[in-house]
C-alpha cells in the first residue's frame, strides 16, 4: 500500500466518501488509489471553482465533509472563491492539493508556488505532508480539523513523493472537540435584556437557525415578545410550512438599518453582530441602532442548543406549539413574468423535501418571504459573498441527497463564472432544475453605484455592468455541456417548463427571460 491509498483509506473510515476533483500530474497515484479503494465516489469538474463549491454544496446538506483534489498552487487558486464561501458558511471540506515531490521544489519547476500561502485565508487548517509513512495520519488530522466545530476547510497538501512511497495503512481520526458550552454571565445578561420590557432581537445563525434551534427560539419569543431574525446569509434553513417561520435580516444597507432600528439589544446566537456587507459614504458599518446593546449568548463555535435550553428554563419558556400547517401558495393565473409573480411560482410549486440553492442576487430578494408556506424544503445560501457558488453547490446538494430534487435559483452573471458544472451534473445524472434569472446584467451593481455615490455613471460605467452584447445563449450552452435546456418568456410558458423540470429527473436548465 502507498501513501495515496493509505490516504484514501484512511478518509472513507473517516466518513470521507466523495472526492470532487480536478487532478494532474501530481496526483496521479492519488487518482489511481481511488480505484483501488471501495467507498469513495469522484467527481470531476471541468474547472476547480466547481469542485470546491459543489464541496460546500454536499456537506450541508450531508453535514459531513466531502474531499477536493486540486492541482497544485493554481488549481487551488481556481478554487479559492468557492472555498471563501465555504469558510464563511462554516462548512467543513477536507482540501487536498497535490504538490511538487518534496526533493524537486527547490528546483523552482514552473508550477512551482507557495501553496500554504495560498491556502491559509481560505483554510482553518494547513498542513504539508512530508512522508507517505505519516500521511494517513495527516489525512486524519484533516479530517478531525473539518470536522471541529462550527465545521472548517482543512487543507492538506499532498507532495507526489508521499504518495507513491510506501505508506502504513488506514489511521484512525483525533477524536473530535466537544462543541464549548456557553458561560453562564452571558445567559444571564440574555435573562436581563430579555426581562427589561425593551425591544429585544434574538438574532440567529449557524445550528441555531435549524429547525431544533429555532423551535427553542421561538418558545423564549413566545414567553418574552422578543423577535426572531435569522442572519442575512445562512449556510442551510429548513424550512417551509409546518415549521417556525423565521425572516432574515435584509442585504440592502437601508432596508437592514430600518430592520433593526427599534431594537434596545441584540441577543446573538450562533450569528455574528450585525455589519453592512460593504462601507457606503455616510452610513454606519455596524448596523445596530446607537445605544443598542448586543450580547453574545453563544458563539458559532459554541453550542447553541444548549445555550438556547439554558435560556428558555430561565425565562420559564412554554412548551412548544404544534403549528399549523397553512396551505401552499396558488399559483398566479395571468400576469408578467416577474419577480413577484416568479415567486409565487415557487411558493406553489416547490416539492416536498426539495433543496434549493439561492444565488438569485437582485431577481430573488423576495423569493424567500414568498415561499415560507410552500411544501417543507432545505435553503442554502450564498454565504461569502463571492459570486459563482449556485450551480457547483446545487451539484454537490444533489449528490448529497439522491432522492431529493435540487432547485437552483441562479443570477445569469454569476451563473456563468461557473457554468462548466452544468456539464457535471449531465455526467452524474444529477436531478437539478437550474432556474437562469435572464436580465442580462449585473443588476445588483447598478443600484450599488447610487449607495456608494457615484451618480451619473456615463456609457464605460454602465457597459461594464451589461452582459447584453452578446447575449449569451444560455439555452445552447446548457445543450453543450449535456443539460436540457429552454428559454421561455411568459409566465405560462415558464410554469409550464417548471413543472415538466420537476416531473422529470435528471438535469435541466430554464432560461428565464426578464
Amino acid at each position: 500500500m502507498n501513501g495515496a491509498e493509505s490516504l484514501v483509506r484512511t478518509l472513507v473510515a473517516g466518513g470521507v466518501e466523495v472526492c470532487f476533483t480536478n487532478p494532474g500530474t501530481s496526483e496521479m497515484h492519488f487518482v489511481a488509489a481511488l480505484d483501488r479503494v471501495e467507498g469513495m465516489r469522484c467527481v470531476l469538474f471541468l474547472f476547480e471553482g466547481g469542485a470546491t463549491g459543489a464541496a460546500d454544496g454536499y456537506a450541508r446538506m450531508a453535514d459531513k465533509p466531502a474531499s477536493t483534489l486540486l492541482h497544485l498552487g493554481p488549481g487551488l487558486a481556481n478554487g479559492l472563491a468557492n472555498l471563501h464561501n465555504a469558510k464563511k458558511a462554516r462548512t467543513p471540506i477536507v482540501n487536498i492539493v497535490g504538490e511538487h515531490a518534496t526533493y524537486h521544489r527547490e528546483y523552482n519547476a514552473p508550477l512551482t508556488s507557495d501553496i500554504e500561502g495560498l491556502a491559509r485565508p481560505m483554510s482553518s487548517w494547513v498542513h504539508t505532508g512530508m512522508s507517505a509513512a505519516e500521511i494517513g495520519a495527516d489525512g486524519a488530522a484533516a479530517v478531525a480539523a473539518a470536522r471541529t466545530a462550527p465545521g472548517q476547510v482543512a487543507t492538506l497538501i499532498l507532495p507526489a513523493n508521499t504518495a507513491w512511497d510506501p505508506g502504513t495503512g488506514i489511521a484512525p481520526v483525533p477524536p473530535i472537540p466537544e462543541r464549548a458550552r456557553a458561560a453562564d454571565p452571558a445567559i444571564a445578561a440574555a435573562v436581563a435584556a430579555l426581562s427589561s420590557g425593551e425591544p429585544v432581537l434574538l438574532h440567529l445563525g449557524d445550528r441555531a437557525v435549524q429547525g431544533e434551534g429555532r423551535v427553542i427560539a421561538d418558545r423564549i419569543a413566545r414567553k418574552t415578545g422578543a423577535t426572531l431574525m435569522a442572519m442575512t446569509s445562512n449556510a442551510r434553513i429548513d424550512r417551509g410550512a409546518g415549521t417556525v417561520s423565521i425572516e432574515r435580516l435584509p442585504y440592502p444597507i437601508d432596508q437592514a438599518i430600518e430592520a433593526l432600528k427599534g431594537f434596545r439589544h441584540i441577543i446573538l446566537i450562533g450569528a455574528t453582530q450585525p455589519v453592512g456587507f460593504f462601507a457606503y459614504p455616510g452610513k454606519p458599518s455596524l448596523l445596530a441602532p446607537e445605544g443598542c446593546a448586543t450580547i453574545t449568548l453563544a458563539t458559532p463555535e459554541e453550542d447553541q442548543f444548549d445555550a438556547l435550553d439554558r435560556l428558555a428554563e430561565a425565562v420559564a419558556a412554554p412548551p412548544a406549539e404544534p403549528i399549523a400547517v397553512k396551505p401552499r401558495p396558488s399559483l398566479p393565473r395571468s400576469g408578467a413574468l416577474d419577480q413577484d409573480t416568479i415567486g409565487q411560482v415557487l411558493g406553489a410549486l416547490i416539492p416536498e423535501g426539495a433543496v434549493i440553492c439561492d444565488e438569485s442576487i437582485t431577481t430573488g430578494r423576495n423569493f424567500f418571504a414568498l415561499t415560507r408556506d410552500a411544501a417543507p424544503h432545505s435553503w442554502l445560501q450564498l454565504s461569502g459573498g463571492s459570486i459563482g457558488l449556485g450551480i457547483p453547490m446545487a451539484t454537490g446538494a444533489a449528490i448529497a441527497c439522491p432522492g431529493r430534487k435540487v432547485i437552483n435559483l441562479q443570477a445569469d452573471g454569476s451563473g456563468l463564472y461557473n457554468a462548466q458544472a452544468l456539464w457535471t451534473q449531465a455526467r452524474e445524472r444529477l436531478d437539478v432544475v437550474t432556474l437562469i434569472w435572464s436580465n442580462r446584467s449585473y443588476a445588483i451593481l447598478r443600484a450599488e453605484l447610487a449607495n456608494v455615490g457615484a451618480h451619473n455613471p456615463g456609457p464605460k460605467a454602465l457597459g461594464m455592468l451589461s452582459l447584453d452584447d452578446p447575449a449569451v445563449d444560455w439555452v445552447s450552452l446548457a445543450k453543450g455541456f449535456g443539460v436540457e435546456g429552454r428559454r421561455v418568456e411568459t409566465l405560462e410558458d415558464f410554469i409550464a417548463a417548471f413543472r415538466h423540470g420537476l416531473d422529470n429527473p435528471g438535469p435541466h436548465l430554464i432560461e428565464v427571460a426578464l
